[in-house]
């Protein structure tokens, strides 16, 4: 499903350079559930804007579902981003005019549909089909967090990235979320990579993928 090789990115700083990774390497098969843990700098969310998508290599390569997405160009790497990857984020990123349906079906919109079934089942999906017609504000932030779970299971992308998906929650709502994203993972064979500092979030995973100083220092399976 994913597959990074010597990854490098450079980021110009005025006169100088910034080098965030120094060859990233490593394979994430279909339906894995990883998470990518590493301190504050350590090149983590550097990691997570590149799968996504949001972000290029300086160098190296890098495969998502068979292609190669690496040079490709905005207008390019947003259908990527369409069609094959959903996002989960600590902030929510839902628009509060919106109720929750239509936040979901806003996903929908940017890849390329606009179907009410869908929005409908995924909100279903997170127990909130009873909340569809309430905006963000309505909600509880384990609610909105749920919503935009559903939005990013609407359009039934094969990889599923979620940063700090229980960075904005309370202890009991994070391990709801935690819990119904693993559970998500096992039942719709997702593959799921989650970016988190708390080892007990990683520990819920199939492995953990350490970044440190802009490498891979550890990749190992959860027991």
């Amino acid at each position: 499903m994913i597959e990074l090789h010597d990854i490098e990115k450079i980021y110009p700083i005025g006169d100088r350079q910034l080098k965030v990774l120094n060859g990233v390497s490593f394979t994430i098969e279909k339906g894995e559930l990883v998470a990518i843990m590493g301190p504050s700098g350590s090149g983590k969310s550097t990691v997570l804007n590149l799968l996504g998508c949001l972000d290029v290599p300086t160098s190296g390569s890098y495969h998502i579902d068979g292609q190669e997405v690496s040079r490709l160009n905005s207008r390019e790497l947003a259908h990527i981003r369409a069609r094959k990857i959903g996002f989960v984020f600590q902030q929510f990123n839902l628009l509060p005019k919106l109720s929750a349906l239509a936040n979901v079906k806003l996903g929908l919109e940017y890849a390329g549909a606009d179907d009410y079934k869908s929005a409908m089942e995924s909100l279903t999906t997170v127990g909130l089909a009873d909340r569809a017609g309430h905006r963000p504000t309505e909600l509880s932030g384990g609610e909105q967090q749920r919503v935009a779970i559903a939005r990013a299971l609407a359009k039934k992308p094969p990889l599923i990235l979620a940063d700090e998906p229980t960075g904005n929650l309370d202890s009991k709502s994070g391990d709801e979320i935690i819990s119904m994203l693993t559970t998500l993972h096992a039942e719709q064979k997702i593959t799921l990579v989650m970016i988190t500092h708390d080892p007990r979030i990683a520990r819920c995973c199939q492995r953990i993928i350490h970044i440190k100083d802009g490498l891979v220092e550890k990749d190992e399976k959860v027991q």
